[in-house]
């Protein structure tokens, strides 16, 4: 097993030997292209990903045909369309590499049969959508409530990064401004 998700699960549960081999034998490793998709508007979400090395978005295209980026997962992050996986409907949205990516994959069935043979990992997730719960409502909060500049100025603090690994389109795209704004901001704060 790949010793980055091992690390990142055993921070919040600790697993035996067997638990590892059964979690081991519900995941599959995939290379991905920079601009590779894993889901298309249209096609039912099969199961979540743990992202290894490299970056993936969620995007939709909005009235105009814009994209507009709504998440990001870079290393020990996880990313999905959970409402198109848990209700097995088409998704109304995109999950592309944003460079070249080497991500963990498992599949809906296998999580639920995970869960049942491997109960620490059902806490693992809960605490991990927990997590990735509070920090949307935090970016929600920040969106709504903080100026333009202030909302770049918290994100890239906060997230370094970010600044050097995603195009400046699809940054600002998630901050909710034009790239030629962001490219405003970005000269004011280097």
């Amino acid at each position: 097993m790949d010793h980055t998700l091992l690390n990142h699960v055993r921070k919040f549960v600790e697993l035996n030997e067997d638990e590892t081999q059964i979690l081991d034998g519900c995941l599959r490793f995939k290379k991905l292209k920079r601009k590779e998709y894993v889901l298309r508007i249209g096609e039912i979400c099969r199961g979540n990903y743990f992202v290894a090395k490299g970056c993936l978005r969620k995007f939709y295209l909005n009235e105009n045909g814009t994209e507009q980026t709504i998440q990001f997962a870079i290393e020990n992050w996880w990313i999905t369309d959970f409402m198109s996986m848990e209700k097995e409907a088409p998704s109304e949205f995109f999950i592309q590499a944003v460079e070249s990516s080497e991500v963990f994959f498992l599949s809906h069935e296998s999580q639920e049969q995970l869960f049942a043979k491997v109960p620490k990992m059902e806490r693992y997730f809960r605490i991990i959508l927990q997590k990735s719960y509070a920090a949307l409502q935090q970016r929600n909060k920040y969106i709504f409530s903080l100026s333009k500049e202030k909302f770049y100025k918290q994100f890239s603090d906060g997230f370094p990064g970010f600044l050097q690994r995603v195009p400046q389109y699809m940054l600002a795209s998630y901050l909710g401004m034009t790239p030629e704004y962001l490219s405003e901001l970005r000269s004011k704060f280097p």
